[in-house]
Formats: C-alpha cells, structure tokens, sequence
C-alpha cells in the first residue's frame, strides 16, 4: 500500500468549487517512487510499516513501505528499547474540537458528497486518519456563529426548572455534523465543554464575566444533565464533561465564567456529583480545563475527599506553563486521570516546519509522556479568516482551512500532527516504556504504545537538522531505520 496526495474537485451549491488536497489510498507506484523491498534475512521474523512526515513538506504522511523485523539488532547505531510489560496510561484517543464555527463550515459550505469525503478522511480509522475523540462546547464558545446557551431568557427572568432548556442551537450545525461523523467513528469520546452558564444564572447577567450564583449551582447541575440526556436522545454519547472551559479567564470579550477552586469543589462535591449519581449518569466529571501554568488548581479540588470521589481526572491547554505539570499533577493523585483538551495554531506562527516539531514536543509526543490519555486541538475547521467568529475573524487556524472565497480545503500541520498518533494508536492503546539505552541520539524524542490488538506503535521525531539513524529492539524484534532531518516517523509493527 502506498499513500499519495489527489486533488479533488469538490462542487458546492452554487457554482462554488473547492480544491482540496485529500489522503488517498492505493497499491500503484511509479517507477520513481517505489520502493525497493529487499530480501529477507534468514531471521526474519516480520515487517514494520513506516509513515512519514518532514518538515520541508517534501513528504507529508507518506507511507515509505516496510522494515524487515529481525531476531538480532543492528549494531552501530543508538539502540531504543521497547518494553511491553512496563505499561502506563491507556489511550482514549486524538482529535480536535467541533466547535459551532467547524460545524457551521462543514454543513453550509459543502454539500453532501463533499462532506461526506472530508469527514470520511477525518474520522474513518481505514481510508482516513481515524481521529477518535472530539470536544464539544456545551452551548456557544468565542467559535460560534452566534453567542447563546441551552436556557437564554429576557433580562430579569429566571427559569430553575430549566422548563426552557432546548438543543435547538445546536440542532442547525452542531448535531447533523455530529451524527454524520459518528457514521465513520461511532465510538468516538465527546468531552464537553461550557464556556458560561446562563447569563440569568450569573453575577454579572451576562454570558461574559461574572461567576455562578449560589442560589443556582444546583439548577445548573440539572443543565448538565438535561444537555446529556437530550444528546442522548439524538443519539450522542457525552463521554465526559468538565464543568467549565478556562474557569481562571473571565476577562475575555466572548462567553466565559470565573469559576475559582474553592468553587468547583462546591459545585462538584454538593450539586453536580451527587445529581449525576442519583439520576445515573455515568459521564466523567473532568476538573480545571485550563493552561499547565497553575497544576495547584487540580490538586486543590482533587484534595477535598468528598469532591474527588466524584472526579475522573484533569484536563489541561497548553497556551502557557509546562507540559510537565501534567506530571505534576499525576504524581500527587496518581489514581486520577489526565487529559489535554486544547491548543490552536494560528497567525502567530506559520511555519510549518516549527509548528511540526513544536507540535510533537509538547502536545503529542509531550502530553502522551506526561500521563495524558488523549490530545486535542481546538477548531477542527476554519476559513481563511480565521472565522466564522463573533467579532468576524481571528488569528486561529483550524486543523483545516476551507476558504470560501476560492474553495480550497487546506490540510494544515495540525492535520498531520494528528494523523500520524490517531490512525494507528486507537483507543484501548496503553502507552509502554521506551528508553534510549544505548549510545545519544541527539534530538530524537519517541514515545510508543501497544494497541488491543497486541500491535505495536511507535512515534519518533528527529528534531535535528541532520539525517538520524537508530536500532530498535522489543523483545525478539529488532529492526533499524533512518529518517531525515527535522520530520516525524511512526512506525507499526
């Protein structure tokens, strides 16, 4: 199998044309790019399928062919252990977030079969690239065509019995999209997001600012539980919620909440818990939801006995602080999950090369060694503006750009960041140790995993200007391979 890039015509209604460059499956090579497959080696044993990305993007998710697995390692060269019995977190998976704007993109800017096409190279785990988890926003986020929430009444009214509660905000975009995707991935893990409470709920009787009032965390625990119902009722599975998106910014011009550790714990121990376990809800409760910069935040509320009792785990974005807070937090409460649920490119950096390898440093190969079981990015899909957007453009990028001007579909870096841990480290996937044990490879990082199916999986980036080479060795399996300067590999066997 080879993998090579088509251009395909995609006609929207209208007489607008899309240009996109799509991921396409085949067995044909030219005489100029096959490869040659050498002959076995009297302990052979099996054959690793590499995958390959480079900075220059001379090669973007390329399928180079197969190294020979032998009985006896290649000597010579840094030699990378894989141990299969030293196991850490299990894999839930990679992705980005449908957010009301990706969703908007998706449904009115492409008709049915070119829809169908891009969701189909997004979601599906044989033809596409298999992305496995997704993040919602439980009502409207800064990427909304419009800002609302579930229960939006006239200033000075109240609703505690949530008797207007209604997804009808979501049922134009969001929910189509959503069924359509889970057609290619029915499995697939929603994690949940509100960036504010109703505004009649808050101090500041807006959906920007202000914090939760007292007198309404209980009603606002039944919000949660009326949005997973009725999702439920459309068919969707919410996997986890956290209960609320960057709790420490509540400065923002668009939708967002302060929600202090003191007052999660509250939220959580008195109100949401105790509603989710009396009406059977069985969707995580995911804590913080913010930057790696304050790891005190998650310990905190994971430090009330009653409250943790309640929490799944932590959830982290990473636009400051150190990814290694993660760790932080995991050795403090080792028996709680982590998980990191956003970060977006954007006009601020444009160089493909750097945000790959910036891109496998902190958030993949990063996250994935700092106890994390899934990564997602933010707008899975944006125009060439950065929109749509409240305020009418932005400086974010998408996972893809789909311009609507000219219609072309870009696969931007985040794209192959993605594809190269979610098509073949699926969910079930535990991470095994992996140990540089011999020789110094400078500027090789790796990480490595093995799926349900007793598969192995490993991602290594050369972030070097120079050509690397390295042994592996799991087990009887031994196998050598070299890869360019500053590019990503994975490697399946």
């Amino acid at each position: 199998m080879k993998i090579y890039r088509e251009r395909l015509w995609i006609r929207l209604p209208g007489t607008v044309i899309i240009t996109a460059i799509l991921m396409v499956y085949g067995s044909c090579k030219s005489k100029s790019d096959s490869v040659p497959v050498p002959l076995p080696s009297p302990d052979s044993t099996g054959k690793a399928t590499v995958w390959l990305t480079k900075g220059d993007k001379s090669k973007l998710f390329s399928n180079e062919g197969k190294l020979e697995i032998t009985g006896t390692a290649t000597a010579g060269l840094p030699l990378v252990t894989i141990d299969t019995s030293q196991r850490f977190q299990t894999i839930e998976g990679f992705g980005a977030a449908l957010t009301g704007s990706s969703a908007y993109l998706l449904n009115r800017n492409l008709d049915a079969a070119s829809r169908s096409a891009i969701l189909k190279n997004l979601f599906d785990p044989v033809s596409g690239i298999g992305i496995s988890s997704l993040r919602l926003t439980i009502g409207a986020s800064d990427f909304s065509p419009s800002y609302y929430t579930y229960d939006d009444l006239a200033t000075g009214e109240t609703d505690f019995t949530l008797q207007n509660f209604t997804l009808e905000k979501d049922l134009t975009d969001v929910i189509p999209v959503l069924k359509e995707i889970t057609g290619y991935a029915p499995e697939i893990r929603l994690i949940g997001s509100p960036w504010s409470a109703p505004a009649w709920m808050k101090t500041s009787g807006s959906l920007v600012g202000g914090k939760l009032r007292t007198n309404c965390y209980d009603t606002y625990a039944g919000y949660f539980i009326r949005y997973i119902q009725e999702m439920k009722n459309q068919g969707i599975n919410i996997s986890a919620i956290t209960p609320q998106n960057e709790p420490l910014y509540s400065t923002a011009t668009y939708p967002c909440m302060e929600m202090q550790d003191t007052d999660q714990v509250v939220f959580i121990r008195d109100h949401l818990g105790p509603k989710f376990q009396s009406a059977g809800i069985i969707t995580k409760i995911i804590i913080y939801d913010h930057n790696w910069d304050h790891p005190e935040y998650p310990i905190s509320v994971l430090s009330d006995a009653s409250a943790r009792s309640y929490i799944s785990g932590s959830a982290f974005h990473g636009y400051s602080g150190d990814v290694s807070s993660m760790s932080t937090v995991h050795y403090a409460d080792p028996d709680k999950d982590l998980y990191f649920t956003e970060i977006s490119g954007g006009t601020w950096a444009t160089n493909f090369s750097d945000n790959l390898m910036w891109n496998m440093k902190n958030i993949f190969i990063g996250t994935m060694q700092n106890w994390s079981k899934c990564a997602l990015l933010w707008n899975l899909v944006l125009d060439q503006n950065g929109a749509p957007h409240e305020n009418g453009q932005s400086t974010c990028r998408g996972v893809l750009t789909l311009n609507t001007s000219g219609g072309q579909i870009t696969f931007n870096e985040e794209y192959y960041s993605i594809a190269h841990f979610s098509k073949f480290v699926r969910p079930g996937a535990v991470r095994i140790a992996l140990q540089l044990t011999q020789g110094q490879a400078a500027g090789i990082e790796a990480v490595a995993f093995q799926n349900s199916d007793g598969s192995k999986v490993m991602v290594v980036c050369n972030y070097s200007n120079t050509a690397q080479g390295f042994s592996v060795k799991q087990g009887n399996n031994n196998f050598a391979f070299s890869f360019p300067a500053v590019s990503v590999v994975t490697i399946v066997w």
